[in-house]
């Protein structure tokens, strides 16, 4: 089934925290006829805006559409990390790549996270961008490859990060369970939905028309069709992700739908520095990974738990919770006020999937959990590409991405096997 409509209804925002505290604005018109324009991009979440935005500030006429609304998709339900380099380290990127477009890649990173910062000041001051990111590790084992690793950027990339030992994160972390893990000031973290708002509004402002509930049914060089019209364009630029209708076997060889969920608690108070005792997110090294963060009224944002069917599973929340109080026992039987789930893309090497469909179109997806800063550089050098300059475009696209086995139909199956084994490790510790 499509996975933009297995478990959501049609242009409804999910009832999300995120929703709850933004201002959403009114329904925006779908298509109605034909358009003619320089760039069609389809899908409205952080991709999609950011190549809309710089395109159209370059002065491109751009035309966004979306199946359903502004940041329905994971753009809107993410845990708002912004986190530094990428899903492999820089060890994996020099082997594979050599040192050079390992290190442009890096500089690439760095550029990712300071756009959301400058775009969040001046689109979306109401997303409070704020610093810091720990990666926790659950061994000790792990505690010191991380050590090992924050020496190796300083050294070869001049990057700061700042280790903690097992009592130090514990005095920020209020959790037995990590053995120590790299602080890096210069990662943060953000209100997903609001930021992503403004970003459209930012779009609009520079010319871009977006037009929601309406979906790309069919894409040819130069031509999108939607149920209600057709958009003639110079350039199209895929960007559905994880939501992308099966409308390019390209596209889905190589970028699979998966589901993550989060959960945000009852406000804390005077209880929220009982489990962290400073305002960053965190992540940790668990291949099923937990991440969370505090909001903005003191709750607790935890996100983790997967599934790698399309449709959500009937009870989401048991599974969230027994994870956040394996972390944070002092929060057995704290009221969850929100809860909900979101698709995301994949890739078998978990880096971003940048991709020239046709000699007009481009495409990026299989972000993997890393894109709240990624897919708006993948967005930039987009626009980029798109206005003739695609030497970033083309680096980012020799990133290693290749065809899941067993095909678009048996690749779920076979890829749940994997996590079923991956998930019984990290339940053992091994």
């Amino acid at each position: 089934m499509n996975p933009l409509y297995r478990n959501d209804k049609p242009g409804v925002l999910p009832p999300s925290w995120y929703v709850a505290t933004s201002e959403i604005p009114a329904d925006r018109t779908p298509l109605d006829g034909d358009v003619t324009c320089d760039l069609a991009v389809i899908g409205a979440g952080y991709t999609g805006l950011s190549t809309a935005l710089h395109a159209a500030e370059k002065g491109l006429d751009v035309v966004v559409i979306d199946a359903h609304r502004v940041g329905f998709g994971a753009s809107g339900r993410n845990g708002g990390q912004v986190g530094t380099g990428w899903n492999k380290d820089q060890h994996w990127l020099e082997a594979r790549l050599g040192r050079d477009d390992a290190r442009k890649l890096w500089e690439l990173s760095l550029e990712a996270k300071a756009m959301v910062r400058d775009l969040s000041t001046r689109l979306a001051p109401d997303a409070a961008y704020k610093p810091g990111v720990l990666h926790g590790e659950w061994t000790d084992a792990g505690a010191d490859e991380a050590r090992n690793y924050g020496d190796f950027l300083r050294d070869r990339y001049g990057f700061e990060t700042e280790y903690l030992d097992r009592d130090a994160v514990r005095s920020v972390v209020k959790t037995d369970v990590y053995r120590g893990g790299l602080l890096d000031w210069d990662a943060g973290h953000i209100h997903p939905m609001r930021y992503c708002l403004g970003l459209a509004r930012g779009a609009e402002a520079a010319g871009a028309r977006i037009f929601e509930r309406t979906e790309a049914t069919k894409i040819e060089e130069g031509v999108v069709t939607t149920p209600t019209g057709r958009i003639r364009a110079g350039h199209i630029v895929v960007a559905g992700n994880g939501y992308l209708s099966p409308i390019s076997k390209d596209v889905a060889a190589r970028v699979m739908p998966i589901n993550s969920f989060i959960a945000a608690t009852e406000p804390l108070g005077d209880r929220a520095t009982d489990v962290l005792a400073k305002d960053i997110a965190v992540a940790d090294d668990k291949f099923v990974v937990n991440y969370f963060r505090l909001s903005e009224d003191r709750r607790l944002l935890f996100g983790g738990r997967e599934n790698y069917g399309l449709g959500f599973p009937q009870d989401i929340l048991t599974a969230l919770r027994a994870r956040m109080e394996r972390l944070f026992p002092q929060l057995a039987g704290v009221r969850v006020d929100h809860h909900w789930g979101g698709t995301l893309g994949i890739t078998m090497h978990r880096l971003p999937m940048l991709r020239r469909l046709g000699p007009t179109t481009l495409a990026a997806g299989g972000f993997s959990g890393h894109g709240v800063a990624l897919t708006g550089l993948a967005g930039k050098v987009m626009a980029e590409a798109v206005a003739g300059q695609a030497g970033r475009f083309d680096l980012m696209s020799r990133l290693p991405v290749t065809p899941f086995p067993g095909g678009r139909h048996a690749r779920a199956p076979l890829l749940t096997l994997a996590m079923t084994w991956f998930a019984l490790r990290d339940r053992l510790g091994v």
